[in-house]
């Protein structure tokens, strides 16, 4: 009798130097790195922010390399501004008196 194949899902890496996903060739960090990233790096917030901005760095150095000018708004953005959203201003529950 065959033996079922167990198919491991590919992780969704970057590939050097346009920083696409190997996997679904969406800039990475693509949406399923960004839900992946998260649970390999649980419980370690602080290294994962070390990790992304230093691929960040790697990515604006490979477009610097490729004769770009990257935009760093633009790569924070990616590579960093979905790690820690920001709250809405406005006061909390904490910050209103009385508490």
């Amino acid at each position: 009798m065959p033996r079922a194949r167990v198919v491991m899902p590919r992780r969704h890496l970057p590939m050097r130097p346009a920083w696409l996903c190997r996997v679904c060739a969406a800039q990475w960090p693509c949406p399923a790195a960004r839900l992946d990233l998260p649970v390999e790096f649980h419980g370690h917030s602080v290294a994962l922010a070390f990790y992304l901005a230093a691929a960040m760095r790697d990515a604006m150095d490979d477009t610097y390399r490729l004769g770009g000018r990257p935009d760093r708004a633009t790569m924070h953005a990616r590579f960093l501004g979905w790690l820690f959203p920001t709250r809405p201003a406005g006061p909390s529950a904490t910050d209103r008196p009385g508490r």
